[in-house]
């Protein structure tokens, strides 16, 4: 899991001035194994959210930056995309961004009969996210949910 990290950071170091130039913004990248095929995502955003030609045009921009740097020992597929409507939280800068936003959190094991919450981001401290819920203020440890993501009740 480290490697995969390491990956994920390095790739996100090279990227990061590639998205500077074009006017965006790189909301996480990954790299992963889904079956016998690896994948290294970016995820862009920008203001006004991105299109395709800006996924066209950050995919050209990086690719050969990718090759020249030749840290991925594996054969691996290069995706980039919006981290979409629903996106996922996972760093203080997410959740920063994020705040006052609705988000469900889905929790590793259940606290009070349930595994799923769903609420107005309220603020997130010290690994602590904050919710007020229905039920009224909550707060949930980083380390217990499975994940977090912008909760949009229109889809």
């Amino acid at each position: 899991m480290a490697a995969k990290q390491s990956i994920a950071s390095r790739a996100q170091a090279l990227a990061e001035p590639v998205a500077q130039r074009l006017g965006l913004a790189i909301w996480e990248t990954e790299y992963v194994k889904e079956g016998a095929s690896y994948f290294l995502r970016y995820y862009i955003d920008r203001e006004g959210g991105v299109t395709i030609d800006d996924c066209e045009a950050f995919s050209r921009e990086i690719d050969p930056l990718l090759d020249e740097a030749d840290f991925i020992q594996e054969s691996y597929y290069l995706e980039v995309s919006s981290p979409g409507v629903e996106r996922r939280l996972s760093t203080p800068a997410h959740f920063a961004a994020c705040q006052g936003q609705m988000v469900r959190v889905r929790l590793i094991r259940a606290q009070d009969g349930r595994k799923e919450w769903i609420g107005r981001l309220q603020g997130y401290a010290d690994g602590w996210i904050t919710l007020e819920t229905d039920e009224g203020s909550r707060q949930f440890e980083q380390s217990a949910a499975a994940w977090v993501r912008v909760y949009d009740d229109t889809l």
